[in-house]
């Protein structure tokens, strides 16, 4: 098949070769943008007078019925054209004649393939925003319900203070709020258009790059032909905001299959989140959990991967560039099938409200409010620090816990415990008499819920621009 490319050239490109160059079983996920961007195109060159209203009415006419005819399933996105602005070039002038060989006009493949990523990049990122708001919408809905639901809280996975349900699900909030924060940045960052670039040093033709930047809801242009052909850093931060998603989801998962463990015993796994074992019949296993973890590294691997393509690459525009495509795909699609996967088993898990305060209460959890309390009777907490420790040891040896020891008991490790110890290491109030801004008190964390109910009605996404046909928004 003749290239569009290839009137430089004397003989058709070996087989192995443009296979090997090609890029279409994978870009041409990048169809309706590049659809998009022509039309934005066309509009902008007929307005500079660049070409005709019938050639900008006939091409726009062509673009928009082979995007219809794609959708339908009534035209196949061929592999025999190297990539998808090849295919609907082609298709374009199959269909409307000379007027479609006018689409290219100002305009390079290599600013065209940079301005259809960044729309695409754009629409992922709006993506996967929403579905961390969902995310936070069912953690903020189990924080409203379990502000009394007791549980040890961990360092180095040892039992360490007691807490809430509420307030360890509000720790996750925190981080996919930030990961939002992360896009938001990141959008509006890339949110300028390389359209009009050319090859690498623009165009001599009288193009408005502000326009067609306006018509597809960019900020404008961007401001240097070079970098704007060459420049895949908005990529390298999504990819790297996209790991940082998956390295909480991870943390996540992982304390969700410690709970669901024998062991733990926090958390029931709905069964449509779980499955079975081949040959041992009592095992449920979170093997969702388990996946979200483990396909982490493989998110990770996309961004080390684009990172190590970019790093030695001179000005302007290089093939390897082609290989950024591939693993940025599959991290988008891996990160937002594992949201949407994450959020529907921990909207379904059952909480053992039970087990968890038990373990609380088992780990000594409430060591540190027991030395807390002999503090307040004027003890220095440095020996207060050592009598809790002996108090401990005692527990351990006796397999029993602070609060279910006698007063006698108590009062032969210090003299200063009283009857109102009981009543100060109770998780109720180990947990309620910490009401600093973040601590898990229950007055403490309605503020918070509070603040965070606030933010997920304050959406930063806007409305974007239509994209024009003609002078109508479409």
């Amino acid at each position: 098949m003749a290239q569009l490319w290839g009137g430089r050239f004397t003989k058709d490109t070996d087989q192995m070769v443009y296979d090997f160059n090609a890029s279409i079983n994978f870009d041409k996920r990048l169809f309706h943008q590049d659809i998009e961007g022509s039309i934005a195109h066309v509009v902008m060159l007929a307005k500079q007078g660049i070409l005709t209203l019938g050639e900008k009415d006939s091409i726009i006419k062509g673009l928009a019925g082979i995007r219809e005819d794609v959708d339908k399933g009534l035209l196949a996105i061929s592999p025999e054209y190297e990539d998808i602005h090849s295919f609907v070039e082609a298709m374009l002038i199959e269909r409307i004649g000379e007027a479609g060989k006018k689409l290219h006009t100002g305009r390079s493949r290599n600013d065209q393939v940079a301005l259809d990523m960044k729309l695409y990049t754009r629409l992922q990122i709006l993506k996967t925003d929403e579905l961390l708001k969902e995310l936070l919408e069912v953690i903020l809905d189990t924080m409203e319900r379990n502000l009394e639901t007791y549980m040890p809280g961990f360092t180095h996975l040892q039992k360490a203070q007691p807490t809430t349900l509420a307030h360890h699900y509000g720790a996750y909030f925190e981080m996919f709020k930030r990961d939002r924060l992360r896009l938001k940045d990141i959008y509006a960052r890339m949110n300028y258009c390389p359209l009009g670039a050319g090859a690498l040093a623009g165009t001599t033709y009288p193009l408005d790059r502000s326009y067609t930047s306006s018509l597809m809801g960019f900020e404008g242009p961007t401001l240097n032909s070079m970098d704007s052909v060459s420049d895949r850093d908005y990529l390298i931060e999504f990819l790297a905001a996209l790991s940082t998603v998956m390295m909480h989801l991870s943390r996540f998962c992982e304390e969700i299959i410690l709970w669901n463990s024998n062991e733990y015993q926090f958390v029931e796994i709905d069964d449509a989140y779980s499955t079975g074992s081949s040959i041992m019949p009592q095992k449920k296993n979170p093997d969702i959990a388990e996946l979200v973890r483990g396909k982490t590294g493989r998110v990770y691997g996309a961004l080390i991967s684009l990172l190590t393509t970019m790093k030695a690459l001179p000005l302007a525009y290089n093939k390897d560039m082609q290989e950024d495509k591939e693993v940025s795909f599959d991290a988008m699609d891996t990160v937002q099938s594992c949201l949407e996967l994450f959020t529907g088993m921990v909207k379904t898990m059952k909480f053992r409200t039970d087990r968890m305060a038990d373990s609380a209460l088992n780990g000594f959890a409430n060591a540190t409010d027991a030395a807390d309390y002999l503090v307040n009777k004027g003890v220095p907490f440095r020996d207060a620090h050592g009598i809790i420790g002996k108090l401990v040891l005692y527990c351990i040896e006796k397999n029993t816990s602070i609060d279910a020891l006698t007063l006698e008991e108590l009062r032969a490790v210090s003299d200063q415990f009283g009857p109102d110890l009981y009543d100060a290491v109770s998780l109720k109030t180990c947990v309620e008499k910490r009401l600093t801004a973040g601590a898990p008190g229950q007055e403490a964390m309605k503020k918070v819920i509070a603040v965070n109910k606030k933010y997920l009605k304050d959406d930063w996404i806007e409305v974007l621009p239509g994209y024009v046909t003609g002078t109508e928004k479409v």
